[in-house]
């Protein structure tokens, strides 16, 4: 830990805040240590020589006249190789050190950094001595794990010509080379800080311009999520948020996963821990781990903690961003996180927003979201990274006109909905395809044009109208019930169907209906609305409804989820005998009105 500058005295102790004074020299947002226990804590508000303080740890038996002393410099993380695999709290202490260290239970004032100092690293150097380095520019490389190359970088802020640099097995602290801008020379090495509240800065933001594939197919073919994007997943308890956002760090089309529980039940975020290291990488058949940070911040942690654990995952997500690669960050759940916002504001005795949340929530929700982004790194080669932000958010009993849910749709770009009368139908994942929304549609749709097919974005704004045709459709069947509608709006209900039941619900748990690619969606979705059209056209040579949806080939395409990837030729044999059963049923009624 940093040295101690300046010294104050306790004089209030209100839940996760303590107030103390004598601190005329501290600054916003530095950190403290609180007590003799040297609690964990940082400076939120200053009047005079009063500072406001929130505690990451609990604070029970802390009184008046013990001592407060700030270290001077602002909560940060420690940036290097060792972060992938590791398992924090929301300061980022590694809880597997803390249990080596005091046991099962953490103990209050225990202290371990982030990073490993006894660990050695196999450095290999790709800088070489007289080249001229700005901030950003890659020193060199790290094995971290068989699945990340970890890039050292010349740290934000610092340029100069390098001096001495040398390839070997360093700790994170070692010297591993010198770079001298005019008089002034800099040690680099393995690690660096960074301050959580501060965005990490790049060169140019870019506009989003490929999906980060999911494998989800109602994300992917309606709701897609740009690589670089925002998204939202509110919903009630039991809707399957959790579901969705293991499937996406599973799945997700990123090079490093940052999982955040934030305030989390300490059940589900167990769950986390305990299934993620057993997870296997589908692409590389390692496990998931191998390229994944985790956060694990629960309910029964002290609150302010949770404020600080979104921070903590989102530098660390950027960092890597930094190094080219692309990276999913997952929050689980937002709303852990305001109602922290809301203990503190409500211990500060500020006026309270709606809800009793703070004023400036949604400035706040705004402020994590939109260091979000895909960018030119910093640096001389030019290279692209892209950090894509998932949150879940969690409003009580589902209402979506809860301030953390209308705060965080101000700001993201994808809502996907989730439904809990959906999750009881059993229809995973319970995302409404007629509430959800994308606004990157129209930025990706030169990605979807050239990578997929020229027909993909028909055939998704056809799928769309039939299923809002169905929801007008069946208001009027409740009436006047489904035997008075005509035979095309019965084809349009049957379609909807499809795509309801074949095509949106997809089982997380089956081995093959858990992934889908690109190509399988598109083919999937080919034939349903394939169906539909010659399902129209044999309507009008007096074709009947339910003689069409009586055909075999609809058991074929209930069934085609379940085509493996390797064996997509059957999608299109099932194209061809759609065609081939309604012309044959045309041709039979043609046949049979002429012998009549």
């Amino acid at each position: 830990m940093a040295e101690a500058n300046v010294q104050g005295t306790i004089t209030k102790v209100s839940g996760p805040l303590v107030v103390a004074d004598g601190m005329r020299e501290a600054r916003m947002f530095d950190v403290v240590l609180v007590s003799d226990k040297k609690l964990i804590g940082e400076i939120i508000e200053v009047k005079g020589d009063h500072a406001s303080i929130q505690v990451y740890e609990e604070t029970g038996g802390l009184g008046p006249g013990e001592p407060v002393v700030s270290l001077g410099e602002p909560l940060s993380v420690e940036l290097g190789p060792g972060l992938i695999e590791s398992i924090y709290d929301g300061i980022q202490r590694p809880l597997d050190a803390i249990r080596d260290q005091v046991g099962d239970r953490i103990t209050r004032g225990v202290y371990v950094p982030g990073l490993d100092r006894e660990k050695k690293w196999d450095f290999v150097a790709t800088a070489k001595v007289g080249d001229d380095v700005v901030g950003g520019d890659i020193l060199g490389t790290v094995e971290e794990t068989t699945l990340v190359e970890h890039r050292i970088l010349v740290p934000p802020g610092v340029a100069g010509k390098i001096t001495k640099l040398a390839s070997g097995s360093f700790t994170v602290e070692d010297t591993i080379g010198e770079l001298v801008d005019g008089d002034t020379g800099h040690d680099l090495k393995l690690m660096h800080k960074w301050p959580v509240r501060q965005a990490r800065p790049y060169k140019e933001r870019l506009t989003p311009e490929e999906p980060l594939v999911t494998g989800q197919r109602v994300i992917d073919a309606f709701f897609p999520i740009g690589k670089g994007g925002t998204a939202c997943v509110p919903g009630p308890f039991g809707a399957g948020k959790t579901v969705i956002q293991h499937q996406l760090a599973k799945w997700a089309d990123a090079e490093i996963v940052i999982f955040v529980g934030c305030g989390e039940r300490g059940n589900e975020m167990t769950d986390v821990l305990m299934e993620f290291p057993e997870l296997t990488d589908p692409r590389s058949g390692e496990p998931l781990m191998k390229r994944t940070v985790l956060v694990a911040n629960t309910s029964n942690m002290p609150v302010a903690a949770r404020e600080a654990s979104i921070y903590t995952g989102i530098t660390m997500a950027e960092y890597f961003r930094d190094m080219g690669y692309s990276v999913a960050l997952m929050a689980d759940s937002t709303s852990r996180w305001a109602e922290a916002l809301r203990e503190m504001s409500g211990r500060l005795e500020e006026m309270p927003g709606e809800e009793g949340y703070p004023a400036y929530l949604p400035a706040r929700a705004a402020q994590f979201y939109e260091r979000a982004g895909r960018v030119i790194c910093l640096g001389s080669d030019g290279r692209i990274g892209a950090l894509s932000a998932i949150g879940a958010v969690s409003p009580p009993g589902g209402d979506l006109s809860d301030p953390v849910v209308q705060a965080t749709l101000k700001v993201v770009k994808v809502f996907w909905s989730l439904e809990d009368w959906l999750a009881y139908e059993r229809h995973f994942p319970a995302i409404n395809w007629l509430t959800s929304y994308s606004l990157y549609h129209e930025s990706l749709k030169g990605y979807f044009r050239t990578e997929v097919s020229e027909e993909w974005e028909t055939l998704r704004s056809e799928s769309m109208k039939t299923l809002q045709q169905e929801a007008e459709l069946k208001e009027i069947a409740r009436l006047v019930g489904v035997d008075a509608l005509s035979n095309r709006d019965r084809v349009i209900l049957g379609t909807a169907k499809a795509l309801r039941e074949d095509f949106l619900h997809q089982n997380a748990f089956d081995d093959v209906d858990t992934y889908t690619s690109f190509p399988k969606q598109f083919a999937m979705l080919k034939n349903i609305m394939s169906f539909n059209r010659y399902a129209n056209d044999a309507i009008t040579q007096g074709i009947q409804a339910e003689e069409l949806f009586a055909l075999p080939v609809n058991e074929e395409i209930s069934r085609a989820r379940y085509i493996p990837e390797a064996e997509l030729d059957q999608l299109e044999a099932i194209g061809g005998r759609i065609e081939r059963e309604i012309r044959g049923l045309v041709e039979q009624k043609v046949g049979a009105e002429d012998a009549g």
